[in-house]
């Protein structure tokens, strides 16, 4: 009997101990370890609050106080999806001129929209439609202080992001009085919520109110989009206003916006210069919300600061609690710290600034690059992971876009010849392509449609969602198998004319890029699924391209090379850098039979040795993670997720820093939570356990909610 009684008891305390292990992972735990904390001024630091469609950074005030100082690092942006603007075009410039016709062997003409090198007409305006339309900086809303007041005059700075509720919290010294501040974004409106609350009344102290000033754009490449002193070109008028509110007018050029300010409180708004607003209150403590709208808003009630913060918190503790978790706490490798602190942080960042209604821009909602433009064939690695983390409607959301972008997509391909539609490279909402001499040869854009929509159908299979996308995605086929050439002596099809994603290679030259063959052959496959699924029939001569495309070519050591055609690839430093895009055919896609495993596997380790790893970019650790993982060697995997290289570099904030330029790498980020995703939930018909890691009993990776990629 009292063996028994002590066998029941092992058997509880084991089971409890099992419980322990296997219950749910403790998510704001989690988070709350990886708050980012700001103790000082420091231009790289700056944190921000958003929803996807629209992001407020601030700097250790936690307003926008001192932009100026920011600008160089993580600026202190306030962008939208909706807020662009055209410099006026005076000389009528139309995107015809900037078109050029090239011939790929294809037996008709291939029409394409260029840069020009020799001064003239078409440069110019090639030079006007790559800058116009060009996304705003809408506005700055920070403190107003006594003239003179520089960072060094804050002190005690105590500063923290709670991912939990999406809310920032900052507190400091300011000419010896206590300044708390809290900052959020409202998760359905494009308005920021704040609270100012200082120990002192604004007339005594170097805290004077809220300033809220407005830049005219700078049509920079690259830049925080504020021309500062340049008033002439833009105002900003009263609307309306009474003792608790204001609207304000907008107006640059053709472009009008409205910006909606509200209070409670005694406080008075008054214009201190053109362009520059100040909202002094009466009392020791503002709260306030500033709302941006494109279109006049009708005065109707919106939530004041206490039900923002509300909404803010109920939003994120919502998403945090739904979607994909991993948790590394129980992980001995010294690395797998920093490795969760990515993986948390590059989720929130690309839940507020690649989310929205149209496709993210590299540097997000915070600053502007390429002017703030979007990129499609960078839109796998900002949103791939998003259905694989249970945040399929994020991604959703987006793909509404590509409706819109369609008849410009069928026009790209028509005019060359093409069947179907063609994918842009470089757009803005209008769909409208931007002239380049390297992105309108891009072509791995264009398989993008369809894995991402099958992403989705595999989070939801539902009937709803193949008519959704069904449609979009044959036409994508469509002119992916016409953009096929069939070689009648090799009896196979091949890809030419293009630039790979490689982008050291010549579009006139480069034959059957290794990357662009082996997407081919997945998404077409998965467009014929799609048609069995919706009760068609199998398309023959896609199935014919399926099996006569051509194998990845391969030199004598068994080294796959950049294109067939690039019999030195493993010799001259043009091949081995920028991205290594043969490691993507297997990781961000399956094997397939055009490829051969120890050919990859050889090609992986010496990418590995040998890579000019300096010349790299954010997106190229992750992609040699996901092609290690499938391989079977998660140290590589692991180890090229935390490699010590500039541009693999993770900020206190969380951003994927690159360089001066693009202080700022979205793509980065969210090819870091796809790698994850595939490290851990594995693939279609992988049988190991978190396949991405190393079995030597040093990462015992917890997770939840994670799907397998294709």
């Amino acid at each position: 009997m009292k063996k028994n009684v002590v066998y029941l008891l092992l058997v509880v305390l084991l089971a409890a101990c099992g419980s322990t292990q296997r219950g749910p992972i403790d998510r704001e735990a989690l988070l709350q370890r990886n708050n980012p904390q700001v103790t000082k001024f420091d231009s790289l630091a700056s944190l921000s609050v958003g929803n996807g469609e629209f992001a407020f950074t601030v700097d250790a005030t936690g307003l926008q106080t001192f932009p100026d100082n920011y600008k160089k690092g993580v600026p202190l942006g306030t962008q939208s999806q909706w807020g662009w603007h055209s410099f006026p075009n005076v000389d009528n410039y139309q995107p015809a001129e900037v078109l050029k016709e090239f011939d790929f062997g294809r037996g008709h003409k291939e029409v394409y929209s260029c840069q020009f090198r020799e001064p003239g007409r078409q440069q110019n305006a090639c030079n006007y439609l790559r800058v116009n339309p060009h996304r705003l900086h809408l506005g700055i809303v920070g403190l107003e202080l006594k003239e003179g007041t520089v960072p060094a005059d804050f002190t005690d700075i105590q500063q923290t992001l709670d991912l939990w509720k999406g809310q920032i919290h900052s507190k400091y010294m300011l000419d010896g009085q206590a300044v708390k501040v809290q900052t959020t974004c409202h998760p359905t409106l494009d308005m920021i919520a704040a609270s100012v609350e200082t120990t002192a009344p604004t007339a005594d102290g170097k805290y004077q109110g809220i300033c809220l000033r407005f830049p005219y754009p700078t049509g920079v490449h690259a830049d925080d989009a504020c021309l500062w002193g340049a008033d002439d070109k833009h105002q900003t008028v009263v609307v309306r206003q009474n003792a608790q509110s204001a609207l304000l007018k907008r107006t640059l050029d053709a472009t009008t916006y409205y910006v909606d300010v509200r209070w409670e409180g005694k406080a008075t708004l008054s214009e201190k210069a053109r362009n520059y607003w100040v909202l002094v209150p009466a009392d020791d403590q503002l709260n306030f919300t500033c709302r941006f709208i494109g279109e006049e808003p009708t005065e109707e009630t919106l939530p004041a600061f206490g039900a923002t913060m509300d909404a803010s918190a109920a939003y994120w503790t919502n998403f945090w609690s739904t979607g994909g978790i991993v948790d590394f706490s129980q992980c001995t490798d010294p690395r797998a710290k920093e490795l969760e602190r990515r993986v948390v942080l590059s989720q929130y960042l690309l839940a507020i600034q690649s989310a929205g209604s149209t496709p993210p821009q590299e540097t997000g909602l915070t600053y502007n690059s390429w002017f703030g433009k979007f990129h499609l064939e960078m839109i796998w690695w900002h949103q791939a992971w998003q259905p694989l983390w249970g945040h399929g409607d994020l991604l959703a959301r987006t793909m509404k876009w590509y409706e819109k972008a369609e008849p410009m997509a069928r026009e790209i391909a028509k005019r060359s010849g093409f069947d179907g539609i063609r994918w842009m490279k470089m757009t803005d909402p209008s769909a409208a392509e931007a002239p380049s001499n390297v992105g309108s040869f891009l072509i791995w854009q264009q398989p993008h449609y369809i894995y991402m929509a099958e992403l989705i159908y595999r989070a939801n299979p539902t009937e709803e969602v193949l008519k959704e996308y069904y449609r979009l995605v044959q036409e994508t086929a469509k002119f992916m198998y016409s953009f096929a050439v069939y070689d009648e002596l090799g009896g196979r099809f091949i890809l030419k004319g293009a630039i790979p994603a490689q982008e050291t290679l010549k579009a006139a030259t480069t034959i059957n890029s290794p990357f662009e063959l082996s997407y081919w052959h997945f998404a077409m496959q998965v467009a014929q699924e799609w048609r069995e699924r919706m009760g068609e029939g199998r398309n023959l001569e896609w199935d014919e391209l399926i099996d006569k495309l051509s194998p990845l070519a391969y030199n004598d050591d068994k080294l796959y090379l950049a294109s067939e055609d690039a019999v030195d690839t493993y010799k001259d430093i043009r091949f081995t850098s920028d991205h290594m895009a043969v490691l993507g055919s297997v990781g961000i896609l399956p094997m397939n039979k055009l490829i051969r495993e120890d050919y990859m596997k050889n090609t992986l380790n010496w990418v590995w040795d040998n890579w000019n790893w300096g010349k790299t970019w954010g997106w190229d650790y992750p992609m040699t993670a996901m092609n290690a993982t499938r391989l079977g060697e998660p140290e590589k995997a692991v180890g090229a997720l935390l490699m010590d290289k500039r541009t693999n570099t993770y900020l206190l904030n969380g951003h994927n820093y690159q360089d001066g330029r693009l202080r700022i790498y979205l793509p980065g980020n969210g090819g870091l939570l796809t790698a994850v995703a595939l490290m851990c939930a594995g693939w279609d018909g992988c049988e190991v356990e978190n396949p991405g890691f190393p079995k030597d009993g040093t990462w015992n990776v917890r997770w939840e909610g994670l799907k397998p990629m294709p």
